[in-house]
């Protein structure tokens, strides 16, 4: 038996679900996985894309659900999937990819008008929650437009839309969402926050960003290709030049035979090694943003520790909980010193020679030779590697091909190819087996100076490593044997201005930098945006701290003028105004009749009023019995009049002019 169709303009029965709605409904999804793309696999994102793309074609087949079998399985596969790939369904990522399984299922089984609403409020829920992976500027705008099409799957949902007409409902979408902003900045501003961040959701407890604390050949490719904002550094006065940028990290004392890391020497509790400054220190803000680690950066050396940061042994800040939010604090560095320049306690001068027996013969070989033609001269052998580096044959280039077991060996001897932690680790080995004691620094070299905000941009392409060695008299010296190459091989990667190899820069890389400064007001003024924040929100107006209870007194005084002020607008508009077209052409015919006399009662229906009408215009009469057979046609026959015909009615009305009134 075939479905009855329902005139053109009409709903349908309750429980059908209309082709427009429908097919805004899947854009919207559509929008929500894209937005949640960047942290999920690939092969999951097109798996779901494609399952609402079968389910939209096949809708357009028939009106039916699909199986409930199916609707399981793919229930089913989709938990399956996430423990799979992420080993848990707990956490951020893993969570995402749940809810987005889930819509999709829900939208199989989307046939009723209910359903398809549950679908959207389910929708902006899930669309939402991609902002608690990236708060940036242009990701924020990116979702609030991704909230278009949910508005207008709502607005097709409403009766009076006609099909196959996507421009009003994007139209009334973006009138509500513009007219949501300013409502959405007086709760951004009044609502009370609080002091700890609402989504505690755990994650996997990796470093999205930042450097870790393990060190080997090959490690920080993935850095040094990434040119993600890293931190903002704002100085009280003039910036460091370019060969003192250098942003201390990690210190690094054990090598394993393949990786360098922290070590007993780097967690003993130890007091900070003396500084003696040379030179004015350097005061300037930090605004690290979130690593998930504890270690944060400071320009080469720092000699005061930020309020709740310890300062380590080896002039390192540690951080009692990790970097999980954007992070800003103050420090003070002195850019001209000498580190620990007294005799090196033998622990430290232990763990700072220590290498791992049966790695790497040829280079304990080769620095053996360099100390028996130095002799004490230790300044010598560091010149001895340096030129190694330069005259040796030595390429900077990021796509180094890997190294075997003896991973010094096989760079210095072999490959020759390498970047900063390549020749950071070889250097330091090569001091190590000279007798010298030498340790890795990680952190950041470079930035970009923003002249215009005043601020220098640290990009994690900025990421780089170098070398520290111990010199009787003078201490800790630093020593960046990567300066040392003579062939570099730039890399299209982002630009580690920095680190020598990361970056051919490419031309909107500069224009990039420049506009960085409405990502860090952003950052500033919007995403830090916290509890202390807020609580001095009235200090312009001479009030020092701002209550919770001066919060919701302002926030009830601005609603109730709001209110106030539409209430008082809604009074001073035309009473009578027609509420659609149909009706202001009805409108529109009385006044003219009016004007000859004819009025219409209070109480006279449509119908009466155009046959006594048509019996007081003669020479009329036909046209208004049209005009008034047509008008109660359209207003009692139809939920919603079709727009053509309606424009069909106001036409006539338009053109209708009375002859004369009986007397």
């Amino acid at each position: 038996m075939k479905r009855n169709r329902t005139p053109p303009g009409t709903r349908g029965p309750a429980w059908i679900l209309a082709p427009l709605p429908f097919n805004l409904l899947c854009v919207t999804v559509g929008c929500v996985l894209l937005a949640h793309a960047p942290h999920m696999p690939a092969w999951y994102t097109a798996a779901l894309l494609a399952i609402v793309a079968v389910r939209w074609w096949q809708r357009r087949r028939q009106h039916r659900r699909v199986s409930a079998w199916l609707r399981i399985v793919l229930l089913v596969s989709v938990l399956a999937t996430t423990i799979a790939v992420y080993g848990s369904p707990f956490g951020r990522e893993p969570g995402a990819a749940i809810v987005c399984g889930l819509l999709v299922i829900k939208v199989l089984e989307s046939e009723r008008l209910r359903d398809a609403r549950m679908a959207i409020g389910f929708a902006c829920f899930i669309l939402m929650s991609a902002l608690l992976f990236d708060e940036s500027l242009w990701f924020t705008i990116m979702v609030g437009l991704m909230l278009l099409p949910a508005l207008a799957t709502l607005r097709a949902l409403e009766p009076g839309l006609p099909e196959s007409r996507w421009l009003p409902a994007f139209r009334t979408g973006g009138v509500l969402l513009a007219a949501s902003l300013p409502a959405a900045l007086l709760g951004f501003l009044l609502i009370p926050r609080l002091a700890m961040p609402l989504w505690g959701a755990p994650d996997n407890g990796v470093a999205s960003t930042g450097i870790s604390d393990r060190m080997a050949p090959g490690d920080l490719h993935s850095l040094l290709t990434n040119d993600a904002v890293a931190m903002r550094i704002g100085f009280d006065g003039a910036p460091p030049p370019d060969g003192q940028r250098y942003f201390r990290g990690m210190v690094l004392w054990d090598f394993d035979g393949q990786a360098w890391l922290p070590g007993a020497a780097a967690r003993r509790p130890w007091p900070p090694g003396r500084v003696a400054t040379r030179g004015p220190v350097t005061r300037y803000e930090v605004t690290l943003l979130a690593s998930h680690q504890h270690w944060l950066f400071a320009l080469d050396v720092p000699v005061e520790a930020p309020e709740g940061v310890q300062l380590g042994p080896d002039h390192t800040l540690w951080s009692i909980k990790p970097v999980d939010q954007t992070l800003r604090y103050r420090v003070a560095s002195a850019t001209g010193y000498r580190l620990a320049p007294e005799d090196l306690d033998p622990r430290l001068r232990a763990a700072a020679l220590e290498l791992p027996p049966g790695f790497d013969p040829r280079a304990r070989e080769l620095a053996e030779q360099w100390r028996a033609a130095a002799g004490a001269n230790d300044t010598r052998i560091i010149q001895d590697a340096l030129t190694l580096f330069h005259d040796g044959g030595f390429v900077y280039d990021l796509d180094a091909p890997p190294l075997g077991r003896d991973s010094i060996d096989d760079f210095l001897f072999d490959t020759r190819t390498g970047f900063c932690e390549h020749y950071a680790s070889a250097f330091t080995f090569l001091m190590r087996a000279a007798g010298i004691p030498a340790r890795v620094v990680v952190g950041y070299q470079g930035g970009y100076w923003n002249d215009f905000a005043h601020y220098l941009l640290i990009r994690q392409s900025d990421a780089h490593a170098w070398s520290e060695v111990w010199l009787a008299g003078r201490g800790w010296v630093r020593i960046d044997p990567t300066a040392a190459v003579s062939r570099v091989i730039m890399a299209s990667t982002g630009g580690a201005a920095g680190d020598v190899g990361g970056g051919g820069r490419n031309w909107w890389m500069p224009w990039r930098d420049r506009l960085d400064i409405v990502n860090r007001w952003w950052g500033q003024t919007v995403v830090g945006f916290d509890a202390l924040n807020q609580s001095r929100l009235f200090r312009p107006f001479g009030i020092e701290h701002t209550t919770v209870r001066m919060l919701g007194i302002t926030l009830a005084v601005i609603v109730f003028l709001a209110l106030g002020v539409g209430a008082l607008l809604t009074s001073l508009r035309p009473r009578g105004k027609p509420r659609d077209a149909l009706a202001a052409a009805q409108l529109r015919l009385q006044h003219r009749l009016a004007r000859i006399g004819i009025v219409r009662g209070m109480t006279e229906g449509p119908n009466h009023f155009y046959l006594r009408t048509a019996a007081t215009l003669p020479e009329s009469a036909p046209v208004l019995l049209d005009l008034g057979a047509e008008y109660v046609a359209l207003r009692y026959a139809y939920s919603e009049p079709p727009p053509e015909q309606v424009r069909v009615f106001v036409r006539r009305v338009r053109h209708f002019r009375p002859r004369h009134m009986v007397k």
